[in-house]
Parts: C-alpha cells; structure tokens; sequence
C-alpha cells in the first residue's frame, strides 16, 4: 500500500471539521491520509482537546504581538518538525501570509461555508439570506494569496428553506462540510503524483528561494532567477521520454555522474541538458522531498548572481 500522506490540520475553535478528516481516516484502512497534528492560533481552542484524546499531537501558538509573516513562520516550524505533507485548514479564522501561501502553495486546503465565488469572507451565511439565494452550500479549494481564491476542488449544495436563519443554515452547511471534507481531501492527496500536482510542489519549493520567477523556456515550465538565469525546469514527458522529472543545475558532471551512480531509479543524465552538468530527477512514486529542497537551493546558489547567492535562506 502506498504511503499515507501526512495531513496537518489547523484550526480555531471546536474543529468539528477536524474531527470528521479524522474518523474518515480512521474508518476506512484504504484512506489515503493520516493526520499526525492538530495547530490552532488559540491556545484555548476546543478541538486542541478531542485532537488530543484521540492521540493525535497537537501545538497552538497565540498570534497577539507577532507580525502575520513571523507568527506563520512559527506554524510552518511545527508543521514541518510532524512531517506534514498537506495542510487542511478547518475553521482557521488567521489569514495566511504570502510566504506561508508560497511555501506549502499546492499542498494547503480550505472549506468556506458558502458556493465560492459567491459571499466570500465573514457572515456568509447572513449574506445568503439577504441577497435572496435559493441555495448555498460549502466549497472545498486549494489555498492562493487571495481570500477564498484559489482552484475549486469540490462543492456540496443545500437547499435555502423559507424561515432559513443564519444559524440553522449553518448547522445544515456544516452537515454538509462534514460530508464533503474527507473526500475531497483523500481524492486530491491521491492525485500527488499526477504532473499538475507534482508541479504546484516544484512550484511552491522554487518560488520561495529569492528573486525566482517562473517562465515558460521550451515548452516546459523553467524556474530563474532576476536577470534571466535559469536553475530548474519541470519536465514532464518532453520530447515523449514518459518521465515527470526536475531538472537541476548541479556543480558538474561529476556530481551529476555520481547522483546517478547510487540511485540509477531516481536520477537520470536528461536529454539536451545532461552535457552541461544538470540532472534528471523522477518525481514519481515518492521522493525525497527535503532532499529535492536541498537540491533546488544548492542549484539556485549556483546560478544566483553573488548579491543573492550570500543570502540566508
């Protein structure tokens, strides 16, 4: 059976949401996540407690004093010390900042009670109600920079009812959330290794290194840095080779013979590139990915000019 993926979920208050992910998972032997830690904003919040009579690991850090950028880095800290592989948002009342978006970009989820792309935000339920809606329902999409943006991956719909308030639209909703969140969660983290997927996880890794800009160069997707040099690119069955790969500027041929030499399955010597010191990586069946992070970072400092490549990262 393959690897389970490793859902992080953070939440806000009673994580009624959380606990569904959960027992979907625990129910069903062939789900194809787990979830191995609760985070909340609130230290006080109540799902930390059902998370944590469960046996699940939990962590909550209180945002008051902290910039929204700083306060993320110390999620982002707890969720990677767990291993975390996805995120679902479940009632997370924080926005989220830019380079927490980036940096988990194509691995993060969230449900909004409403049918995106209408009402979003706060109220969502008042808002149904007075602009009249015969319907409504929650929406389950890929966390963007943007408030309630992002791909739609999944809808449930329930019926507005005459003598509907805010607060029985929201039990009913929340129904409906509980339904809907598990699937959607266990059909996308089954989707990993499909090329769209694998190329939101190379996009969040490289657009979170300094001054890197995504750019079409051949028709694959390229990775450069400011003033135009290239460092990765995705691949993906190009020039009909049947391989999903990244390609990585490495220091040499030797250091590319070498990667070759102790994992023949995961590195290759690509084609039009090989000559001038880069290497093949296969993105399927499970990777390395805190090495292919490495990796990306090592190769950025290579191409970085030397007022970039002396930043931390």
């Amino acid at each position: 059976m393959p690897e389970k993926a490793r859902v992080g979920v953070l939440i806000s208050g009673r994580g009624s949401n959380m606990a569904a992910l959960l027992y979907a998972s625990r129910l069903d032997p062939a789900c194809p996540y787990e979830i191995v830690v609760v985070g909340s904003n609130d230290p006080e919040a109540a799902g930390l407690k059902l998370a944590a009579a469960e046996g699940i690991p939990t962590f909550a850090h209180s945002h008051k004093g902290l910039k929204r950028a700083e306060f993320d880095a110390i999620i982002t800290r707890e969720l990677e010390r767990a291993g975390v592989t996805h995120i679902a948002l479940a009632g997370y009342m924080r926005l989220l900042s830019a380079e927490f978006v980036t940096h988990w970009q194509g691995r993060c989820l969230n449900i909004h009670p409403s049918l995106l792309p209408k009402h979003k935000g706060l109220h969502t339920h008042a808002a149904v109600l007075a602009a009249g809606e015969l319907e409504t329902g929650c929406t389950i999409h890929i966390v963007t920079p943007e408030l309630d943006d992002g791909p739609i991956l999944g809808q449930a719909r329930i019926a507005v009812l005459p003598g509907d308030t805010p607060e029985t639209l929201a039990t009913r909703v929340q129904y409906a959330e509980h339904q809907l969140y598990p699937r959607v969660l266990a059909d996308f983290v089954s989707a990993a290794d499909r090329p769209a997927a694998l190329l939101e996880r190379v996009r969040g890794l490289a657009l979170n290194l300094p001054a890197v800009s995504e750019k079409l160069s051949h028709g694959s997707n390229g990775f450069t840095i400011e003033g135009g040099k290239f460092f990765a690119y995705f691949s993906d069955n190009h020039h009909g080779d049947g391989i999903t790969a990244l390609l990585l500027k490495v220091s040499g041929l030797d250091e590319q013979a070498m990667l070759i030499e102790q994992d023949p399955d995961r590195f290759f010597r690509p084609k039009y590139y090989g000559p001038s010191g880069w290497i093949g990586i296969v993105l399927t069946d499970g990777p390395d990915w805190a090495m292919i992070d490495a990796m990306m970072t090592a190769a950025w400092r290579l191409c970085a000019p030397k007022r970039l490549a002396m930043l931390p990262i």
